[in-house]
């Protein structure tokens, strides 16, 4: 090696630190320039770090070991997994196929339900438009409410039963049902409390962004030769407000796979009747909270926050722009 490689080399990493120097200047400097926007930002920031960054990295670090919540975790590997996949019977037979069931009867069926009754409600004049908004939303504000004082009286499995008496009443059926402590009724139960209760935050963002499509395009679609409202709806309302539509399914998707455990309230025992209305988030919190096996309750919710992942991927595809990817 000659003299004047050293000496080159030298002048390279010179130059190399002045250059990231400079870098790392202008980068604070921009940093700086937007110091008001970051206070702003901050308080979801740290929010959103220390309520669902944080829990999800601990779930998925606590999924691949041994926790009773006692002891220090002991790491154990895929072996949480494995046995969830291969060997837990609850899992295989009832919880994962209730929860697909639920998730696709409920999502879809409240996603749709929100879409039309938002629809019907964008047409009304203004005053009534607010009411029956007011009247749609509340559900979903009262549910806890609405199940002592309503679902569970409506569903009762005696005589009294609100349900059961006016079937007895009109001769529909011969005895009383029980809707919600018979394997064969709970599901179904489940699922028309939960539709009930859909019409949230997802349906109000779809009632504004009806709201908001401009209504110049439905005359130059009529121009174009568009002559009923389902194409106007096919070709112009539902292109016009696919941001609210994206935000409707993600909230719908959230929903359906958070309000499994309502079959335990229904039902009022734990687990619900021979599992039949055993979903993931009872699944988990048996394991959980009853249990307190920490780890494999972690390996669930690692499942299930897979589930929803997918799931959202799938609405995205659906709903959103190329921007949204």
């Amino acid at each position: 090696m000659s003299q004047s490689e050293p000496r080159l080399m030298n002048v390279g990493t010179t130059r190399t630190s002045e250059t990231l120097g400079v870098r790392t200047k202008r980068f604070i400097k921009l940093v700086w320039s937007y110091r008001l926007s970051y206070v702003f930002i901050a308080p979801f920031a740290l929010c959103f770090i220390a309520f669902i960054f944080v829990p999800v990295v601990l779930a998925v670090l606590l999924s691949f070991t041994y926790f009773n919540a006692i002891e220090p975790p002991r790491f154990i590997g895929w072996s949480n997994f494995q046995y969830l996949l291969s060997q837990d019977i609850v899992f295989l037979k009832y919880a994962l196929p209730n929860t697909i069931k639920f998730a696709l009867i409920v999502g879809p069926g409240g996603y749709i339900a929100a879409f039309m009754l938002a629809w019907i409600i964008s047409q009304l004049p203004g005053y009534a438009r607010t009411w029956y908004a007011l009247a749609m939303y509340t559900p979903s504000l009262t549910a806890g409410i609405a199940m002592s004082i309503f679902w569970l009286p409506l569903l009762n499995g005696d005589r009294i039963g609100y349900l059961n008496s006016f079937l007895l009443k009109f001769g529909f059926i011969n005895s009383p049902m029980l809707w919600v402590t018979d394997k064969a009724y709970l599901m179904g139960s489940m699922i028309a409390v939960t539709l009930w209760a859909s019409m949230g935050v997802g349906f109000l963002a779809m009632l504004a962004g009806l709201l908001g499509v401009n209504r110049e395009l439905y005359e130059a679609g009529r121009l174009d030769g568009i002559k009923s409202r389902l194409q106007e709806i096919w070709y112009i309302t539902i292109p016009s407000m696919k941001p609210q539509m994206l935000f409707s399914a993600v909230m719908a998707i959230v929903g359906t796979f958070k309000a499994g455990a309502i079959g335990n309230e229904l039902s009022g025992v734990f687990p619900t009747p021979q599992y039949s209305g055993t979903v993931l988030i009872s699944h988990i919190t048996d394991y959980g909270e009853i249990r307190f096996e920490m780890g494999y309750a972690s390996a669930i919710s690692v499942f299930l926050l897979v589930m929803m992942y997918m799931s959202n991927r799938l609405g995205i595809r659906l709903f959103g722009s190329k921007g949204d990817e």
